[in-house]
């Protein structure tokens, strides 16, 4: 079965077309990425497999138009990787907010488009840019069933005592107020991955999974489900992020609104956008930029850092507790995957739980599957390239298979 993966934001969307025999048969024919869509000029970046990489640069005024250039490259004489489009089986979107209404991957049709509508609240940058891009496979691909594979249904599974805030009772009842947790694809997929290397009954596992990146969560995985993550109603609680404050006391942010005279959208705008490594620095929320700057001596450059690695260690110390006890610490994402010194300072104090970290082994290794602990550690540390495109594609083809 040929499925199209689409991962649809504001103004970008990326995309995968995989041939899938089945759930661990598959071969990756294209994937690409389409940015600065609604402005004068965009571009679309096409790797078809075993051909050179297409760059265009085009005007690209929405989605519609941006899926039908991915389309059109799709079945190019000479970059393509399909005779026709009538070879697409099946569309698979992710969906950031599914809420309580998706506690698993769906096929998509009009009464779902309604929920993940009513959802745009809770994510109001994410779900609307998913809805175009279903929107627009609706007009181009009529035919072909559409699945939408959500963020937030891994972490379905995790007891009430563990999702509810303790606020009064009704804010959940009237607004599901509530924490729902993101990045569930790469949790779900890295805590597989992760048995499936070191050879363990994930059904008898205890795992704490840190995707790191711009965006970054951390999960408690027991015999394979979410019983509690970082992220909460929003992608602003947890860890130190990019642009985002991770925990921070609810009375510091009344308090900056009214010394700083900021509304609801500006108290937004600061805690998502403004926070974070690039709040803190001064200089960049990119990790490497950060990097960079600590080692030219900037001191607010290292705070950042450590403030970051210091969220971490706190998070996997509460999991263990949470889990009681550990037997895997995963490391993924663009942080995750590609920084041997973020995961060795991590580490630096979690020898109380058995973790044995191997210096040598870390150092260098970027973007790929490696053990990272010592042969005697009681607990193992990993760092595993995830792969979200892969799990939609798995959920999509086992929905349309039926």
């Amino acid at each position: 079965m040929i499925v199209l993966v689409i991962n649809c934001g504001s103004s970008s969307l990326k995309y995968q077309v995989l041939d899938m025999q089945d759930a661990n048969n598959y071969s990756l024919l294209a994937k690409g990425l389409v940015e600065r869509i609604g402005l004068e000029m965009g571009e679309v970046t096409h790797r078809p497999a075993g051909k050179d990489k297409v760059v265009i640069d085009k005007p690209v005024p929405d989605h519609t138009e941006g899926i039908k250039s991915v389309l059109e490259l799709l079945t190019d004489p000479k970059c393509g990787v399909l005779k026709s489009l009538n070879e697409i089986q099946a569309v698979g979107h992710r969906v950031a907010h599914g809420g309580e209404l998706f506690p698993e991957s769906c096929l998509i049709d009009d009464k779902v488009i309604e929920g993940i509508e009513s959802l745009c609240e809770l994510a109001p940058l994410h779900n609307p840019a998913n809805l175009l891009g279903i929107r627009a496979v609706k007009t181009l691909l009529p035919a072909v069933p559409q699945v939408a594979v959500f963020d937030t249904s891994f972490h379905q599974t995790m007891p009430d005592y563990a999702y509810m805030y303790a606020i009064p009772y009704e804010c959940y009842e009237n607004y599901r107020i509530r924490r729902y947790g993101f990045h569930g694809t790469s949790h779900k997929f890295v805590a597989q991955k992760a048995c499936e290397f070191l050879g363990m009954d994930i059904n008898n596992s205890k795992i704490v999974t840190c995707h790191l990146g711009n965006g970054g969560s951390v999960t408690a995985v027991l015999n394979g489900k979410s019983v509690d993550t970082s992220m909460g109603f929003t992608p602003v609680e947890g860890v130190v992020m990019g642009t985002r404050c991770g925990n921070i006391d609810a009375g510091v942010v009344t308090y900056i609104q009214e010394k700083e005279h900021l509304d609801v959208s500006g108290i937004t705008s600061f805690l998502n956008k403004k926070s974070g490594f690039l709040g803190v620095s001064g200089v960049s929320s990119d990790c490497r930029d950060i990097v960079n700057a600590r080692d030219g001596g900037n001191y607010r450059a290292g705070l950042a850092l450590n403030m970051f690695f210091h969220s971490v260690r706190k998070y996997i110390g509460a999991y263990s507790a949470v889990m009681g006890g550990l037997d895997v610490i995963v490391f993924t994402g663009g942080i995750g995957e590609n920084d041997a010194e973020a995961r060795e300072e991590i580490c630096r104090t979690l020898g109380y739980l058995g973790v044995e970290f191997d210096s040598a082994a870390n150092d260098g290794v970027r973007g790929e599957d490696k053990l990272l602990s010592k042969p005697t550690s009681k607990v193992k540390v990993l760092t595993l390239t995830t792969n979200e495109e892969l799990v939609i594609a798995r959920d999509t083809m086992h929905l349309v298979r039926g």
